[in-house]
C-alpha cells in the first residue's frame, strides 16, 4: 500500500463566499479577487444552503452539479461552482452548520474544490469532509501560499486534530485510513488517562471504549477531552435520506456481498419524504427529481430486506396509506435508546435521545458505512459545557422558549458552543417532563454543538417501564451521573423564572430576542410538527391554546394554514385518546401524520413564496429550510397563539406549561 503524501498542492481558482451579492456574481463569472481581509465574507453557511434537500435525492456524483445553489441570495447556479475551476472555497464562521448531510461537503469535493477555509467550522461537517478527503482550515494565512503555487504540508491540515483525525486527514480519508490500520500500517492510540472524576459523557464514553479490538474488550479507566479512540455502539440508525448513499459507500468498500454486522442493533426510517410528492414544485417534477425522490425509499428498502434490518415504514389507516410510523429522532425515545447507551444515527438531532441519559449524536454517510460493518465509531471526546436550571417556568413560557434564550447567548453565537456538549442538570430539569427534556437535547445542535445530554431519573425510569414495560430497577441500573469534580470548559446558571416567551428570527436559531421585542409580524403559515415540536406534550400546549380560543368562539385567523403534526403514531394515538384531534379540527387546523415534512421541505407546511411568513415549531430556520418564506421559530404555545391572531403573539393567560407535565 503506498503511503501517504506529506504534501498537497492545490490548483484552481479561489472562491470568496462575500456578504455581497455583486462580488460574488463577479467571482462565478470569472473575476479573481484579491486578497482582502477586511472583505465581509459570508457567514453560518449551513449545509442547506450547500446542498438543498431536494438536491439530496441524487447520492452519487451528479451532487457536485447543484453545489451551494441554496446559498442565500440565488446568485449560485446549476455546475456554478463545479464549472468555475475553483479548488477553495473562503468563507466566515460556523460553515456547514445544521444538518449532518455529507451530500454537502462530497458537492464540493467532486465540484473540484479540495480545501474550505473558514474563520470557524462545525463539527459535524469537518467530519465529514475528513471522512471523504476534503480538507479544511481555519488558517487564511494559507490563501497566500496557495496562490504561489506552494505545496502545502499536510500538517497544515492536521492542526489541532486528535491522532485519529489527523491520521484519516493524512489518509486521504477514513477507508483509507482503515485500509492502512487492517494491514497494520497505522494504529488508533491507546487510551492511557489515569483516572479522574468525569462528566456525564465522558463516563458513558470511557465505558465504550474498544480497549482490545481483537478480544472486543471494551472500556477503559478514564477518558479527558481531546482523547481520540474507535467506541462501540448501541444504536446505528438510518433514514431514507442517507441510507442509500451509506449503502453505495459500503458496498464500493466493502464488496458486494458485504454484510452489516449485527444487523438487530440496526434501525431504518422511511420518514423524511413520506408526503414529499404533495409539496414538489412543478420544475422539479421536470427535472425528474419524483422519481428520483421515490428511488431513495425503494433503495433502502431493498437494503433493510437483503441486510435483515427493522425498517420503520409508512402506515395504513382505513385502508389508505396515511403517513410513517414515526419520526426517527420520537421512536428512538419510544423503543430504542437506552440510558448509558452510545446511540449513532445519520441525522443531526440524532441528540435528541439524549433525554434519557445516553450518549447520542449524528454521522455522515461514511461513519455509518463503517459502522454497518464494525459497530464502532470514531470518537473525540469533546469538551461540555453545563448548564444549571432552576426554578421552575411561568406559565406561557416552555423548553422551547429556554433553548431559543440560550442559543441567543454569546457563547453560541461567536461560534465558541461549537463541538461541545450541552449538558443540563439542577433542579429546574426535575421539573420538565421527558418531553421538554427532550426539546432542549434536541436543539443543542442548533448551537454546533456535539450532543445534548440530561442524567436519567425516575421521570425517565416511569417512562420506559409505562412505554416498554422494562423492569425499574433494570432501567436504574443503566443510569450514568456526573462525578462530583468533574471538568467542565464552561458553566452556566440560569434561572427559569426569569426566562420569557421567545422567537428566533429568520435565518439561523441562534436569533434569538424576546417576544415583547418583535414588531407586529402577520403570518400566513403556522407550523406545530418535526421531532422537536410533535411531541405528546407539545399537543398539550397546542390544544391547551385552541381549546381556549374555540371556547371564546374563535378559530384559526382567515389567511392563515395551521398544520398540527404528529412526531409518531403512539404521539397520534395519544391525542386521539385525550379528545384533541376534535379540538384541532374544530379550531380549524390540518392535521398531518408522522414525517419529516416541512422542516425539510418536504410536506405539508412549506411556503411556496418568499412573501410567506411562517411561525413554526421546529428547531431551525436556515434559509430555504422550509420552503422560501420566511420562518420565526416558536414554542407550540406561541404557533398556535399566532394561529389565531393572524400575527406572532405570545398565548392568553394560564395555559400549557402549567399542565401536568407528561412524557
Amino acid at each position: 500500500m503506498p503511503s501517504a503524501p506529506r504534501s498537497v498542492t492545490i490548483p484552481g481558482r479561489i472562491l470568496y463566499v462575500t456578504e455581497d451579492p455583486a462580488l460574488l456574481e463577479r467571482q462565478l463569472a470569472g473575476e479573481n479577487l484579491p486578497r482582502d481581509p477586511e472583505r465581509a465574507l459570508m457567514g453560518n453557511i449551513s449545509t442547506d444552503e450547500l446542498t438543498p434537500g431536494w438536491v439530496c435525492y441524487y447520492f452519487d456524483e451528479t451532487l457536485a452539479r447543484f453545489c451551494l445553489v441554496g446559498l442565500r441570495g440565488g446568485k449560485v447556479q446549476k455546475d456554478a461552482i463545479k464549472s468555475g475551476g475553483f479548488g477553495v472555497i473562503v468563507s466566515g464562521i460556523s460553515k456547514g452548520c445544521g444538518s449532518s448531510r455529507e451530500t454537502a461537503p462530497y458537492s464540493e469535493l467532486k465540484s473540484g474544490v479540495r480545501l474550505v477555509i473558514a474563520k470557524s467550522i462545525e463539527k459535524i461537517y469537518r467530519q465529514n469532509a475528513q471522512n471523504i478527503g476534503l480538507f479544511t482550515s481555519t488558517d487564511f494565512g494559507l490563501i497566500e501560499r496557495i496562490e504561489k503555487g506552494e505545496a502545502i504540508p499536510i500538517e497544515e491540515f492536521t492542526k489541532g486534530l486528535d491522532a485519529i483525525s489527523a491520521a484519516i486527514v493524512e489518509h486521504g480519508g477514513l477507508f483509507a485510513y482503515n485500509r492502512a490500520r487492517l494491514a497494520g500500517q497505522t494504529s488508533p492510540p491507546v487510551i492511557t488517562t489515569p483516572a479522574r472524576p468525569m462528566n456525564l459523557c465522558e463516563k458513558i464514553l470511557a465505558a465504550h471504549v474498544i480497549a482490545d479490538a481483537k478480544s472486543g474488550k471494551l472500556g477503559v479507566a478514564a477518558v479527558k477531552p481531546g482523547d481520540a479512540f474507535f467506541a462501540r455502539t448501541d444504536v446505528r440508525f438510518s433514514h431514507e435520506y442517507v441510507t442509500p448513499m451509506a449503502e453505495s459507500l459500503f458496498v464500493a468498500e466493502m464488496g458486494n456481498d458485504a454484510t452489516v454486522t449485527d444487523p438487530e442493533s440496526v434501525w431504518a426510517f422511511r420518514d423524511h419524504l413520506t408526503f414529499l410528492d404533495l409539496v414538489m414544485p412543478k420544475a422539479h417534477r421536470d427535472m425528474g427529481l419524483k422519481e428520483q425522490a421515490e428511488k431513495l425509499a425503494t433503495v433502502q428498502e431493498s437494503f433493510t430486506k437483503r441486510q435483515g434490518v427493522k425498517l420503520y415504514g409508512e402506515v395504513e389507516r382505513d385502508g389508505k396509506l396515511v403517513g410513517s410510523e414515526a419520526i426517527c429522532h420520537n421512536k428512538v425515545i419510544e423503543e430504542l435508546a437506552l440510558p448509558g447507551q452510545l446511540v449513532t444515527g445519520t441525522d443531526s438531532h440524532t441528540c435528541m435521545a439524549g433525554a434519557l441519559g445516553c450518549f447520542a449524536f449524528g454521522v455522515g454517510s461514511t461513519d455509518m458505512a463503517n459502522a454497518w460493518y464494525t459497530k464502532d465509531v470514531r470518537v473525540t471526546v469533546p469538551e461540555t459545557a453545563k448548564f444549571t436550571l432552576r426554578g421552575r417556568l411561568r406559565p406561557g413560557v416552555c423548553a422551547k422558549d429556554v433553548m431559543l434564550h440560550i442559543l441567543s447567548q454569546p457563547f453560541f453565537k461567536t461560534g465558541d458552543g461549537i463541538g461541545k456538549v450541552l449538558e443540563f442538570e439542577g433542579d429546574g430539569i426535575r421539573h420538565l417532563s421527558l418531553d421538554e427534556r427532550a426539546t432542549l437535547t434536541n436543539m443543542a445542535v442548533e448551537a454546533g454543538g456535539f450532543t445534548g445530554i440530561i442524567a436519567a431519573d425516575d421521570v425517565v425510569v416511569d417512562y420506559l417501564v409505562a412505554q416498554r414495560g422494562l423492569r425499574a430497577e433494570d432501567v436504574r441500573e443503566r443510569i450514568v451521573q456526573a462525578d462530583p469534580g468533574a471538568e467542565y470548559v464552561a458553566t452556566f446558571d440560569i434561572s427559569l423564572s426569569s426566562i420569557e416567551p421567545m422567537v428566533a428570527t429568520p435565518g439561523d436559531p441562534r436569533n434569538g430576542i424576546p417576544l415583547r421585542d418583535l414588531p407586529a409580524v402577520p403570518i400566513q403559515i403556522a407550523y406545530g410538527g418535526s421531532c422537536t415540536g410533535g411531541k405528546k406534550a407539545d399537543m398539550d400546549m397546542y390544544a391547551s391554546v385552541l381549546k381556549d380560543a374555540v371556547a371564546r368562539g374563535k378559530r384559526v385567523k382567515e389567511g392563515v394554514h395551521l398544520y398540527i403534526q404528529f412526531g409518531s403514531q403512539d404521539i397520534r394515538r395519544y391525542a386521539e385518546s385525550q379528545g384533541y384531534l376534535e379540538v384541532f379540527k374544530a379550531a380549524g387546523a390540518e392535521l398531518v401524520d408522522p414525517s419529516c415534512g416541512a422542516c425539510i421541505k418536504a410536506g405539508p407546511g412549506v411556503s411556496d413564496s418568499p412573501d410567506q411568513v411562517t411561525v413554526s415549531a421546529i428547531n431551525r430556520n436556515f434559509p430555504g429550510r422550509s420552503g422560501p418564506g420566511k420562518v420565526y421559530l416558536a414554542s407550540p404555545l406561541v404557533v398556535a397563539a399566532s394561529a389565531i391572531e393572524g400575527m406572532i403573539v405570545a398565548p392568553r393567560g394560564r395555559v400549557g406549561p402549567s399542565l401536568p407535565p407528561r412524557a
